[in-house]
């Protein structure tokens, strides 16, 4: 059970942003769920930001390939592409926010738009968040 998040005397915003992407852990995208649908926010409402924890240089994605949860993934799509790309759907946003000064990056960013996310990946990643969480809390 989460805890209530939300006064119910507090405005409805028109627009939230969440943390989104593969490094937001379970609890945070079950809590950014649980928000909009208590304020009934729909995607085009909730934003994503950091989707790369921060850093897209980080090791990490040196390590993973979000690759895996694109479609059509061997068309040429970076890692951090594909990163960016799946941010969209962990939580499920209409919009990600990014920070840079190099427009070369945020190129890549836009051309990763034309990809989809595969749902059965996400999925099976979001049921293997949940089962992690699960183990360490017993």
């Amino acid at each position: 059970m989460l805890p209530r998040l939300v006064d119910d005397s507090l405005p409805r915003p028109d627009v939230v942003m969440v943390r989104a992407g593969l490094p937001a852990g379970s609890e945070v995208l079950k809590a950014s769920e649980a928000l909009a649908v208590r304020w009934d926010l729909k995607a085009a409402q909730l934003w994503g930001m950091s989707p790369f924890g921060g850093d897209p240089l980080d090791a990490l994605w040196d390590k993973i390939d979000p690759r895996l949860f694109i479609h059509a993934a061997d068309a040429g799509l970076s890692p951090v592409q594909a990163a960016f790309r799946v941010s969209y759907w962990l939580p499920r946003v209409g919009r990600v926010a990014v920070g840079t000064d190099n427009t070369t990056h945020l190129r890549e960013l836009v051309d990763a738009l034309r990809y989809e996310a595969d749902a059965d990946s996400l999925h099976t990643y979001r049921r293997l968040l949940r089962q992690r969480v699960q183990r360490v809390g017993q």
